[in-house]
């Protein structure tokens, strides 16, 4: 006898099990399907505060618990999950003055710190400018389109790609401050 594969339940229906039965195993589902990610995202966001990282995270979830009901499905969950993270992110950043609106922002070459010749994908991240961060995370890792980028931080499609241009850039000198001038010629 062949063993049938086990489909997964999608992310509507367990979204509907949970604001029509308060169905607590559905909600842990979908806790446990996305969380991972979103903690990988918020932590980057945070620039690798994973303290604060946890807190937004929790926060996140329960703002979507209690808004559940009211996503229209127009995106994947996901990304509805993903923009309220973000935006407790950039609340607590703003809140604790370490996110300046991204057309006010630059980097000038003095801002970036080389503390040693090399570091790490994850630290030169959490180096950058908390707007410079958000372009790049959401673009470079976490695939979304500058039109998607541009709505959830409230900018223009073109201050989404000058900023990510300028987030590659500074990354470009981070982690390779001898080879810098050769890696600015994009």
């Amino acid at each position: 006898m062949r063993a049938q594969a086990v489909v997964p339940t999608s992310d509507r229906i367990l979204a509907e099990r949970i604001v029509g039965a308060r169905d607590e195993s559905a909600f842990r589902e979908l806790y446990r399907r996305h969380t991972p990610r979103l903690h990988q995202f918020v932590l980057r966001i945070m620039g690798g505060d994973e303290p604060e990282a946890e807190d937004v995270v929790q926060d996140t979830w329960i703002r979507a618990s209690r808004n559940l009901g009211d996503f229209r499905w127009e995106s994947k969950f996901e990304t509805w999950l993903t923009g309220i993270g973000l935006n407790l992110c950039r609340n607590r950043l703003r809140s604790s003055g370490r996110w300046t609106d991204l057309p006010e922002l630059s980097l000038a070459a003095g801002q970036v710190e080389h503390r040693e010749d090399r570091v790490d994908l994850e630290r030169a991240i959490s180096l950058l400018p908390a707007g410079f961060r958000a372009v790049l995370v959401l673009h470079d890792i976490e695939g979304f389109k500058h039109t998607e980028i541009a709505e959830q931080l409230g900018v223009t499609e073109g201050t989404s790609k000058s900023q990510l241009w300028s987030a590659r850039r500074a990354m470009r000198r981070m982690l390779n401050p001898a080879g810098s001038e050769q890696g600015d010629v994009t």
